[in-house]
């Protein structure tokens, strides 16, 4: 009989934060993938994506510091009530048509989203041994993926007998529930200076940090020459995101089949993630020649995704408009009971979310296999995180400017090409082994169990 993991073993915490991200940026990533928020006209939804990423690349960079100072628990919370605030300003945006308070919960979402994804990143690739990583990384993954099938089943339920072309009340309502309780989960995660892995080791090196070393913490990942190698993968790994919720999902297909198309959408970046673990965390191979493995994979499979997307991009060039004038694309809107009309272009929507886990998870690994210092990673992932969301701004207002849903496809296409070239080259300098230990030789400044660490402390972070 199989017992449940320590409440501070790295797994049982890996799970918690999973939990968070299942109720936080699960529900929001299923909203956002309906198409300009469930809303019929995509402006206001673009808009809200281009503040939402804006600050997101000031506080996904500064992330890592912010979290290094005060610690998981309150920031993860905190970030938690942005996520409900974004997903209840659509109920406003429903009775008044005024997208203002969506737009401003946009930039707030992005500060909590850009602190919480730090924290998250951290967790997840500093917690786990070096050759655990790709499991730990997969096993978040899942769990946060599943918040994306849950968020795709309310509005194909809800929205199932309906003939509008926006969401309803109740499904925002049931967002904004789900998110609160994501962010009272957050105050569950234990202080980093209390996990400790099955093998007896620390998870953290206990260290002095303040607002100074932070901020020069932060200049310096852009003098740092793998993070600089990084740019293009951070830029590219959200781009397509844009191009994929709005000229493909919202354009082809009905209220209902968006929904639909989400629950597998989300749910094949779960089987991704499982099955790429495999091979990242495989023992019998060295860290390089999984990492080759892994970057021919996610080069041939985007590649291939790419080529189905420009075939069947050449057929339309528009969506439904706010004028009433529909689809362009042939034979109207797509449902997804009309079987013959509905499978390619639904299992391709699937297809992409596969390449999502895939090329995702692989930055990841790639970032946790640079070191095992938990401060640092903290850094690696908001900048990740950052750059990610410099990516995103300019997608989502390539689509909020109209500009052609071909010309989109393509750009994304090409920044794929140019973002392999530099991780190609990561992958080949990868050590064995990360050069940092991970046993905190100096125990007598651990916090306390309830204390969350502050300014000028000595710190886990």
């Amino acid at each position: 009989m199989v017992g449940l993991p320590r409440y501070y073993s790295p797994m049982t915490q890996v799970v918690l934060v999973g939990l968070v991200c299942f109720l936080c940026p699960g529900m929001f990533n299923a909203l956002n993938g309906m198409g300009g928020g469930g809303q019929m006209d995509r402006t206001t939804g673009n808009n809200a994506n281009t503040a939402l990423y804006s600050t997101f690349i000031v506080f996904g960079i500064a992330g890592g510091s912010i979290v290094n100072l005060f610690g998981v628990r309150w920031t993860i919370a905190i970030s938690g009530l942005s996520y409900a605030l974004y997903s209840g300003s659509y109920i406003y945006l429903n009775h008044t048509g005024n997208g203002a308070f969506t737009i401003a919960a946009g930039a707030i979402l992005g500060i909590g989203a850009g602190i919480m994804w730090a924290a998250q990143g951290m967790i997840m690739v500093s917690y786990p041994r070096e050759e655990e990583k790709g499991r730990y990384i997969a096993v978040f993954w899942i769990i946060f993926n599943l918040g994306g099938m849950l968020g795709g089943i309310l509005p194909f339920a809800i929205n199932y007998h309906s003939d509008t072309d926006s969401l309803s009340d109740g499904v925002y309502i049931a967002f904004v529930v789900l998110e609160c309780l994501g962010s009272v989960l957050g105050l569950a995660l234990a202080p980093p200076s209390k996990v400790v892995r099955d093998d007896g080791t620390s998870v953290v090196l206990v260290k002095y940090t303040n607002a100074g070393k932070e901020a020069i913490e932060i200049f310096k990942l852009f003098l740092n020459p793998m993070m600089l190698a990084l740019l293009p993968m951070c830029f590219t790994s959200n781009f397509f995101y844009s191009y994929q919720f709005g000229p493909v999902n919202a354009s082809i297909f009905n209220l209902r089949t968006r929904g639909f198309n989400n629950i597998f959408y989300w749910g094949a970046q779960m089987v991704g993630a499982y099955v790429l673990s495999f091979l990242l965390d495989n023992t019998n191979m060295t860290r390089r020649k999984r990492g080759l493995i892994a970057f021919i994979i996610v080069a041939v499979f985007f590649n291939v995704i790419w080529g189905g997307t420009l075939k069947m991009q050449l057929k339309y060039t528009h969506g439904p408009l706010p004028s009433g004038e529909t689809t362009d694309y042939p034979g109207g809107l797509i449902d997804f009971l009309q079987h013959s009309r509905a499978a390619g272009p639904i299992i391709l929507y699937m297809l992409y979310g596969v390449g999502d886990a895939l090329y995702q998870n692989f930055a990841y690994w790639i970032i946790g296999s640079l070191t095992n210092d938990n401060q640092k990673l903290s850094r690696y992932s908001g900048f990740y995180k950052g750059i990610q969301s410099l990516g995103a701004t300019v997608a989502w207002q390539l689509d909020a400017k109209n500009v052609s849903y071909l010309d989109q496809m393509i750009g994304n296409w090409v920044l794929l090409g140019i973002s392999l070239i530099p991780m190609f080259y990561v992958v080949v300098t990868l050590k064995d082994h990360s050069e940092e230990a991970v046993f905190a030789d100096d125990k007598a400044k651990v916090i306390d169990d309830q204390q969350e660490p502050s300014a000028g402390t000595s710190t886990s972070y």
